[in-house]
Formats: structure tokens, sequence, C-alpha cells
């Protein structure tokens, strides 16, 4: 299982406020499903439900946050496409404060077969997600944060894996300028979650 790591500030009264600024940084990508109403034969046409539309951990997250009515804001790499815009402009359709990095490499997709027990097989294309680098970031798009969501696969692959390291050292100093929870901001060691969240994927696939 990837896990999703967080880092949050919780305020001088020990709970969130009301509108707390939320920020994931990594995927958005196409994510096409495909449901077949029968066992798939090779060289055959076989009937299928497919549908396709937006997808990727953090993509997904912060979605579901918007849906809750909170304020976040995904920090992405996509494709300089049709994919891409399409993409990043159904999440601020839906709320979603996209800040996002436009790239020569295509838009990344998933394709995920669903079974008629209903297991699914993935088969995935990161694409211009995976090359998000600390350069291309903008401490001013983290400064702001009161919790930092990282999904596993954002710690994974390099240069992503570098961005992610450097977002939360901006968050953690920002929490701690702010002395909001700056203790426990503080007792986050970047590479230590990169390590956790190895653990987790050398456990799941043991």
């Amino acid at each position: 299982m990837i896990s999703a790591y967080c880092i949050c500030g919780t305020g001088p009264a020990g709970r969130y406020p009301r509108q707390v600024l939320i920020v994931s940084i990594g995927d958005l990508l196409l994510d096409i499903a495909i449901v077949p109403e029968g066992p798939l034969q090779p060289d055959d046409d076989s009937p299928a439900a497919i549908t396709i539309g937006g997808g990727g951990q953090a993509a997904n997250f912060c979605a579901w946050t918007a849906a809750l009515g909170e304020p976040v804001r995904l920090v992405t790499r996509v494709g300089d496409d049709e994919s891409g815009r399409r993409l990043v402009a159904d999440l601020e359709s839906r709320g979603v404060e996209v800040r996002a990095v436009w790239a020569a490499e295509p838009t990344g997709a998933i394709a995920v077969f669903v079974g008629p027990d209903g297991r699914r097989a993935m088969a995935t294309q990161r694409g211009a997600s995976v090359g998000l680098s600390p350069n291309d970031l903008d401490d001013a798009w983290f400064r702001d944060v009161r919790l930092l969501h990282v999904p596993g696969y954002s710690l994974f692959v390099e240069p992503i894996a570098s961005a992610t390291r450097s977002a939360i050292r901006v968050v953690r100093e920002a929490l701690a300028e702010r002395d909001d929870s700056a203790g426990f901001a503080d007792g986050i060691d970047p590479d230590a979650l990169a390590e956790a969240a190895a653990a987790d994927e050398s456990r799941d696939d043991g």
C-alpha cells in the first residue's frame, strides 16, 4: 500500500481553524477506466464501458478536499498539451487552486482494467508529473500552508522526490516562523519520510 504523509500545524488552540489551507504536491494524470462486459479475447473487439477523467493521488485528494468545502491547492507538473490543459481546467472548476508547471513531456496517464470479479490491473505512464524539480517550485506556494499532503509516489522517483523534500522544508520553516505547532514541525525529517514510504512499499511487495 502506498501511504500518504501530512505535515500540519494546529494553531494555539490545538485544533484546526475552520478554513485551513491544504496543499498537495504530486501527480495529475489522465485516468482511463475500462470495464469489459466479459473476458477479453486476443485479436478480438470486446465491448466495454470506458470512462475518461482526471486522476492521480494528489489530484484526487484535492478534488475530494474541495468537495468538502475546504481551500486546497495542487502543485503539479503536466504536459503543455490538450490533456493537461483540460485536466487543470476541470480541477479549477471544482474549486481547486492549481499551480501547474507546464512541461514539454506529455501529460501522464493511467489505464485501469476492471475484471469481472472487481479486481483491478493498472498500466501507468507517469509522463510529465515525475519531472517536477526543486527549481520549479515557488516558496510562496507553500508558505501559507497549514497542512501538506504528500502522496507516497511523490517520494519514490527523482526529481519529484527532491522537490517534495524541498516543499516539506519550506512548510516546516513557515510553520515555525508563525509559531504554529513549531515543535511538531521541527520534529519532521523529510528524508525520514522518504525512508518510511520506501519501507511501506517493501512490506507491500513482500
